[in-house]
């Protein structure tokens, strides 16, 4: 059962996490031939003060 995180910036609508389940799940079922009902998808939303590029956090940029 493949397992899939996809971590994210906070701010995305329900509707676009929606079609991200769809289209990760829709691949990796296409690559490793797993039933799309084995597909598991976890998508972790994450403060921009908890992310950092270049040595400064997103939100103070």
């Amino acid at each position: 059962m493949p397992i899939v995180t996809v971590k994210l910036l906070e701010g995305r609508s329900d509707e676009q996490k929606k079609a991200l389940v769809e289209k990760v799940t829709a691949a990796v079922s296409e690559t490793t031939n797993a039933p799309k009902e084995k597909v598991a998808v976890i998508i972790e939303e994450m403060s921009p003060s908890h992310y950092g590029v270049a040595g400064k956090r997103i939100s103070d940029v």
